[in-house]
């Protein structure tokens, strides 16, 4: 990145002008200010660290999770299998995280109203997600989740996404067979996000993007400003100065600022369009896609449900319905290409129950991939609950007490901690799944061949109580029809076997450097 004219030429001057005093002076500042930044992090650190008030374990300042930033979830999972529940000490407050199973139940339901996403988190976040259901509380709270709670129990709406992500697969399949028949590698990552951007602007704001082809330079740029924004905002957590170089508009708020700027430009212009294309009733009869029932609300409620809101809540569907089911197919097919006998299994039992075979054409096998085949696909569906465990789509989450409090486990809590669950390192803990736990075991799931759910405060990949993800059997049957599909008609493998696929540090948990693989026709 290029430094700004202005510090350039400041560099310049006291580099090549200026007096030896003028220079002891600036580095006089310099290191005094190093000092002041040390004496802020570290001083509430030891004062902590003598405290006898039965508080979790303090395992160090919050800089701590700076220098292990990018290997943050193996870092914090090497923490929790010495400290269940530990904490980091912050300028103003700790950061407490947990992987107990009872103590996620008392922070998502029993004590629900206690932990929310409180002023500090939501002061991070709201640049990015403003005030979509992801970064609020109360009121807006309670109305996006009766709004989506709707939705997704709608059957129309449910019967259109099923149909959308047939047809979206559909092309990520003939895409795959071109590649697949010239014999190169693919980023198949890369190509889920396509697929399921596709999908959820086609569910969720009736409009065909595209994005698959690479023909729509516009979609392209949302969603490369989309996932690096996540990043950029995740960074914010562990950043003490990104108040301040938001202030003077530098480095990686800069960037942010001008990654929101497409993401504001680009979904004001779809609002704007979709308005447009409804009041045309004579060639707008379709309002099965969400975008269309909540422009249709603001017409009754138009205090509330402004257009910056409207923005709100479509970047909150992107997230759930892109990021997500995209990020965990990434995992479960490197799963798979790691387990070739279980990659084979997945594929048995598509043919199975869905009694297709060599000759079946992929517009016959969407006919043929019925809600009951995809019902009946149980170890599928223990591959996919599988990953999720091992590589939860949300590796952390984040709450805020909003009083004093006592953990099951019996440590103390203060007004303003924020208060963590772990996903990512639960699913590592062998005094939660076994001895095993780090084994990628789809049958763990299963009892006389049927999938058995666990409870949602041990298998936290929906969090669970009054927040937990309306859009779990939505994200589900997204994954199960992609899935499917994929491995009905091809066989995958790494590039490089040998190549250890590492994740993004963000709030998703995307791979880093995407999944490169090659493709073969099954049949």
């Amino acid at each position: 990145m290029k430094a700004p004219f202005f510090v350039t030429t400041i560099l310049l001057l006291t580099g090549y002008c200026a007096s030896p005093f003028l220079m002891l002076a600036l580095s006089g500042l310099v290191t005094s200010l190093v000092a002041v930044l040390l004496a802020v992090v570290l001083v509430p650190y030891f004062i902590e660290l003598i405290s006898c008030d039965h508080r979790p374990p303090v395992v160090g300042p919050i800089s701590n999770q700076l220098i292990h930033f990018q290997t943050l979830y193996g870092y914090m999972t090497s923490l929790a299998r010495k400290y269940p529940t530990f904490r980091f000490v912050t300028p103003s407050h700790s950061e407490v995280y947990t992987v107990d199973p009872m103590n996620v139940e008392y922070i998502l339901k029993t004590n629900f109203a206690n932990y929310t996403k409180g002023e500090y988190n939501i002061g991070i976040i709201k640049d990015l997600f403003g005030n979509g259901i992801f970064a609020v509380d109360g009121a807006k709270w309670r109305h996006q989740r009766k709004l989506a709670s709707f939705e997704f129990s709608t059957k129309v709406l449910r019967d259109f996404n099923t149909v959308i992500f047939k047809s979206s697969t559909v092309k990520l399949v003939e895409k795959i067979s071109l590649i697949a028949a010239t014999e190169k590698a693919m980023n198949l990552q890369d190509l889920l996000m396509k697929s399921t951007l596709d999908s959820i602007f086609k569910v969720g704001f009736g409009f065909d993007l595209d994005t698959l082809s690479g023909s729509d330079e516009a979609s392209n740029r949302f969603m490369k400003a989309f996932d690096d924004s996540n990043g950029l905002v995740y960074w914010r957590f562990v950043d003490l100065l990104w108040r301040v170089k938001r202030f003077l508009n530098i480095g990686s708020e800069a960037a942010l600022k001008d990654n929101i700027r497409i993401i504001d430009n680009f979904v004001y212009e779809l609002i704007n369009n979709k308005r447009d294309q409804m009041k045309n009733k004579d060639l707008y009869r379709d309002k099965e896609d969400i975008l269309s029932r909540f422009l249709m609300e603001s017409e009754i409620d138009r205090e509330n449900m402004s257009d910056e809101y409207l923005r709100d809540i479509s970047l909150t569907f992107v997230i759930a319905g892109k990021d997500t089911s995209a990020s965990t197919l990434a995992w479960f097919f490197y799963m798979l290409c790691k387990h070739p006998l279980i990659q084979e299994k997945i594929g048995q039992e598509v043919i199975s129950v869905t009694e297709a075979n060599k000759d079946t054409s992929i517009d016959d096998f969407a006919l043929k991939l019925t809600e009951s085949a995809l019902q009946n696909m149980h170890y599928l569906h223990a591959s996919l609950t599988e990953t999720l465990r091992l590589y939860p789509a949300v590796p952390l989450d984040g709450k805020s007490a909003e009083k004093d409090d006592v953990l099951p486990d019996g440590f103390k809590i203060k007004k303003g901690d924020g208060v963590g669950y772990m996903a990512y390192p639960m699913g590592r803990m062998t005094y939660i799944w076994g001895q095993d736990a780090e084994v990628f075991r789809p049958e763990r799931w299963l009892n006389n061949g049927v999938f058995q759910p666990e409870s949602p405060f041990k298998f936290t990949a929906f969090q669970g109580g009054p927040r937990i993800c309306l859009g779990k059997e939505f994200a589900y049957r997204q994954m199960k029809i992609l899935a499917a599909f994929l491995v009905y008609f091809f066989k995958f493998k790494l590039v490089d076997e040998s190549k250890q696929v590492r994740y993004r540090t963000m709030f998703n948990l995307h791979m880093d450097e995407g999944l490169h693989l090659y493709a073969f026709p099954r049949f």
